[in-house]
């Protein structure tokens, strides 16, 4: 069983940063492949950025590349998505998600875990 909790969600302004904190618990966090969701208000969810179990691999978005960087520390259980360049389109709820795959997952159905979601915020 793995428990997922975000943080570091809030209010920003067009082009400021934020970053996102994932803390997970459970000893076999490192052997989860990783992933950042988001769904913003009336749209669909959309896979942010994905990162496999050592972080040597990752993907991003068309939408946030060259803006936000996915990371981990399997130290310290956690993942993180630092956002920079932050648009109004941004505006989401963003989850955190834990993959049994070790290379995480295409399909949402491939992340067994969730964690409760953090709101970013982005005005213009």
């Amino acid at each position: 069983q793995v428990q997922l909790v975000e943080s570091g969600g809030g209010l920003v302004q067009a082009g400021g940063s934020l970053r996102l904190s994932c803390q997970a618990s459970g000893r076999t966090f490192s052997t989860y492949g990783m992933a950042w969701i988001r769904q913003g208000p009336g749209k669909e969810r959309e896979f942010v950025a994905r990162i496999n179990w050592s972080g040597g691999v990752t993907y991003y978005a068309d939408s946030v590349k060259g803006r936000c960087t996915i990371s981990r520390d399997n130290a310290k259980n956690t993942v993180y998505l630092q956002m920079n360049s932050l648009k109004p389109e941004d505006t989401a709820v963003y989850y955190c998600a834990a993959s049994a795959y070790p290379s995480g997952g295409y399909y949402y159905s491939s992340y067994d875990y969730w964690g409760q979601g953090t709101q970013v915020t982005v005005s213009s």
